[in-house]
């Protein structure tokens, strides 16, 4: 563990409840994720806050799921004004015209499928990547999907919590 995480998990800790279910709920929109990582502090180290983040995804029922989906922009329209989904989003910033079209016609259709935003962890995938998974999971049944976006909540919350922690005190 680095002195930053170190400091920045100790940060975390020691905040009022209030705050620390602010900052998760940058990371995260479930209540329900949030209120079981609350319950869980103090951290003794990252891994461990990492998790319990796992552990309270895994547990997310289809309505604490949508609650987080529901914080999330499509792909290639991050929120204006929001540096995290724009630097999550970051594959899709230099894609083409074409490319941005066809993701936005992917999005309305998968949501229209799934009654949902596609989530992916698009940190470090490219334009096309995105594009790609998408192509691939509109297939999916709804239940395989779920699960899918389970994981793909799980690996960016992972990263977004990590972020957190690096934050120096």
């Amino acid at each position: 563990m680095t002195s930053t995480s170190a400091s920045g998990l100790a940060r975390f800790n020691a905040l009022e409840e209030s705050t620390a279910r602010a900052e998760l709920h940058e990371a995260c929109a479930s209540t329900a994720w949030a209120r079981h990582l609350l319950a869980a502090r103090p951290f003794a180290t990252p891994e461990d806050l990492y998790a319990a983040s796992d552990a309270a995804t895994a547990r997310l029922s289809a309505e604490d799921l949508a609650e987080a989906m529901a914080g999330h922009p499509p792909i290639g329209r991050p929120k204006p004004g929001d540096p995290t989904s724009s630097r999550e989003q970051a594959g899709m910033a230099g894609a083409g015209e074409d490319l941005k079209a066809e993701m936005l016609e992917l999005n309305l259709a998968y949501q229209e499928k799934f009654g949902h935003v596609f989530l992916i962890c698009a940190t470090g995938r490219t334009g096309e990547q995105m594009r790609d998974a998408a192509l691939e999971r509109i297939g999916n049944s709804p239940e395989q999907e779920r699960e899918i976006v389970r994981t793909e909540l799980g690996k960016i919350n992972r990263i977004r919590l990590n972020r957190l922690v690096e934050q120096d005190a």
